[in-house]
């Protein structure tokens, strides 16, 4: 007779048989995490330097964009662009919904960083620039910015592990992610939800573990190096805190 403990060993073997499910839903995510990733690096980018323009009109629409999206659930996002915007004869796959919508999510934590890290360098070069003839753009791409990706890597990479482990929420409208494949394979007959939960776990684990790990690693390397305080690292690192 066949144990019924949650996580008696035939469950695992059943989930194993599966392995292909698992491994197809492993794939979608890491697809989503790459192009939603994507998009947030590029959106954070650009709505970070909007927030440090010089002109009103440009801060204003950055911020506009990051307490929209920083004060909305993800999954709001996820279901507006699934259930409501086809009523408007816009028809998503739920892998693009996916990149879309954790991509405008992230895009705005990333920003966050990415203007606390320009601020956090000194104002001087800012003026020493603009008295050697360099405009607001070559500043920003020839002195600033390579100082401040130096500076905002660790949290970046953090909004990366958070990302990752966000698009969970396809799971909510069946975008055949881990965490879908997780549910629907333990609710089609076994009940074998903890196999299915805990490999699905692993599998987040196994990619976000290594990335979290380098973070913290690299932001040990850059304050002991002398290229950035801690108090400053740990003022960037508290603009997302709130995620």
């Amino acid at each position: 007779m066949k144990s019924m403990s949650p996580i008696a060993w035939w469950r695992f073997e059943l989930l194993f048989s599966d392995w292909r499910l698992f491994g197809k839903a492993f794939l979608v995510t890491l697809a989503v995490s790459g192009l939603s990733l994507a998009l947030a690096l590029i959106l954070g980018m650009i709505f970070g330097l909007l927030s440090r323009s010089k002109y009103r009109v440009f801060r204003i629409i950055a911020r506009v964009y990051v307490e929209l999206f920083q004060n909305i659930p993800l999954v709001i996002i996820a279901f507006f662009m699934f259930n409501a915007l086809p009523y408007a004869n816009i028809m998503l796959s739920t892998m693009t919904i996916g990149a879309l919508g954790i991509g405008l999510y992230h895009g705005a934590y990333i920003s966050e960083v990415v203007r606390a890290g320009i601020e956090s360098i000194p104002q001087g070069q800012f003026e020493a620039a603009n008295s050697q003839g360099f405009s607001y753009f070559s500043t920003m791409i020839h002195i600033i910015l390579p100082q401040t990706i130096t500076i905002i890597l660790p949290p970046l990479t953090n909004q990366a592990v958070n990302l990752i482990k966000n698009t969970s929420v396809l799971a909510m409208i069946s975008g055949g992610d881990l965490m879908y494949r997780a549910n629907s394979w333990a609710a089609s007959g076994s009940s074998s939800y903890a196999p299915a939960l805990i490999v699905t776990g692993a599998l987040y684990f196994i990619v976000c573990y290594p990335l979290a790990t380098a973070a913290r690693a690299y932001e040990k390397h850059i304050i002991n190096a002398g290229l950035v305080t801690a108090a400053t690292e740990d003022a960037i690192v508290a603009v997302t805190d709130s995620e």
